[in-house]
C-alpha cells in the first residue's frame, strides 16, 4: 500500500519492512496477480449499513490488512478489519462541523501520529483525525477542493487542489504550500493539469499525478517547472497504449506506473519507458462479476504485494492475491 514497503529476498520470498511513514513500494518486476477478486469490503448493495458502501473512492491498506474506505456519497470513512463481514465507522455524517464530513475523497494513516488524513473535499478542507477512539478532528489544512493525498517519507504532505489543476506539498505547520505539479491553469501543455485526481510520491520526490481529463499519467521531478507523460497521453480509449480517465496511482521502486484506468473498468501496469501498459485486472467490460471491476477509483497495496481496488459502481472493494 501507499505506506509499505516490500523487500524481495529471493525471487518468491519477501521480506517486509514499514516505515513510520513513506509512499515507496518495492514489487517484483515480474508479479502477476490472480485475476478472479475477493470482495473484502461492501458487495452487499449500494447503502449505508455498516455491511455497505456507497460510492468508495480513495482506500488505505495497513500491516494488519484493515482497509479504511473514503466513502464519498454516505460521507465517512469505513475501516474493515480482515476477513470482517462488516465495517466500522470511524468518522462520518454529512455536514461542516468537527466530527461531520462532506464528500470525502481520499484517506492516509500518519503511523507516527497514528492518525488518518482525510480529504474532506465540499468542506475545502484536509482533517486529521484521531485513529482509536477519536471524538473531533483538527483541520490541518484549509481553503483547498482536495482530492488525493499523499505523504512522503519526511512527512510531507502532497494534496491535489482539483479546481486549481495543481498539486502543493505541505510541511508540518503549513497552510499555503509549496506547487510542486501544475498551476498553470487548466489544459494539456506538459506544465499543466486538467482535472487531476491521485498523487503518488517516489524515493527521490517525483510527483505522479493521475491526469484525468487528459488520459495520462505525469511525473513531475522535484523543483521541475513541468512533467513528463508516464502513461497513457495518446487521447481517450481502450487501446493498451491509451487510458481513459485514470485515476488512483501506485509507482514502484523501478519506477513501474500502477493506475486504475476507470472508464475501461481495469487496473493497468506501465514499465518506466515503456509506450503501452499491461492489464493486471479488470478489463473484461463493466459489470459485478469476480474478474470484473466497474468504474474504479482507487487502488492500493498490502505489505505482501496483494492489490486492491475501490470498485465504485459495485459498491465494494476487490482484493487480487499476487501470485
Amino acid at each position: 500500500m501507499y505506506s509499505t514497503v516490500l523487500h524481495i529476498l529471493q525471487d518468491t520470498s519477501w521480506y517486509v519492512r514499514t516505515p513510520l511513514r513513506s509512499s515507496s513500494i518495492d514489487i517484483h518486476p515480474n508479479a502477476k496477480w490472480k485475476q478472479i477478486g475477493v470482495t473484502v469490503a461492501g458487495g452487499n448493495e449500494e447503502g449505508n449499513g455498516i455491511n455497505q458502501l456507497n460510492c468508495p473512492w480513495g482506500l488505505y491498506v495497513d500491516d494488519e490488512e484493515t482497509v479504511y474506505v473514503a466513502e464519498e456519497s454516505n460521507h465517512r470513512i469505513m475501516e474493515w478489519k480482515s476477513g470482517a463481514t462488516n465495517g466500522k465507522v470511524i468518522v462520518g455524517g454529512k455536514g461542516n462541523v468537527a466530527n461531520q464530513l462532506n464528500h470525502p475523497e481520499d484517506v492516509i494513516i500518519d503511523k507516527e501520529r497514528d492518525s488518518l488524513i482525510i480529504s474532506d473535499y465540499r468542506n475545502k478542507r484536509v482533517v486529521r483525525w484521531p485513529r482509536r477512539n477519536g471524538t473531533s478532528g483538527e483541520i490541518i489544512i484549509s481553503n483547498i477542493c482536495c482530492v488525493g493525498l499523499i505523504m512522503d517519507d519526511n512527512g510531507c504532505l502532497y494534496v491535489v487542489d482539483h479546481d486549481k489543476n495543481e498539486v502543493k506539498r505541505f510541511r508540518t505547520g503549513e497552510n499555503q504550500g509549496t506547487l510542486v505539479a501544475g498551476g498553470n491553469g487548466q489544459g494539456n501543455r506538459l506544465d499543466q493539469l486538467s482535472d487531476p485526481y491521485y498523487v503518488f510520491v517516489d524515493r527521490d520526490h517525483s510527483v505522479y499525478v493521475s491526469d484525468n481529463a487528459n488520459h495520462r499519467v505525469m511525473k513531475w521531478e522535484e523543483g521541475a517547472k513541468q512533467g513528463i507523460v508516464v502513461a497513457g497521453g495518446q487521447g481517450s480509449g481502450c487501446d493498451l497504449t491509451q487510458l481513459n480517465g485514470p485515476l488512483g496511482i501506485v509507482v514502484d521502486q523501478l519506477g513501474t506506473v500502477y493506475v486504475v484506468d476507470r472508464s475501461n473498468h481495469r487496473i493497468m501496469r506501465w514499465p518506466k519507458g515503456s509506450t503501452q501498459g499491461t492489464i493486471i485486472a479488470g478489463g473484461n467490460g463493466s459489470g459485478s462479476g469476480s474478474n470484473q471491476l466497474s468504474y474504479p477509483y482507487g487502488l492500493s497495496f498490502d505489505r505482501h504485494g496483494n492489490l486492491y481496488v475501490a470498485d465504485q459502481s459495485n459498491h465494494r472493494i476487490q482484493k487480487f492475491d499476487i501470485e
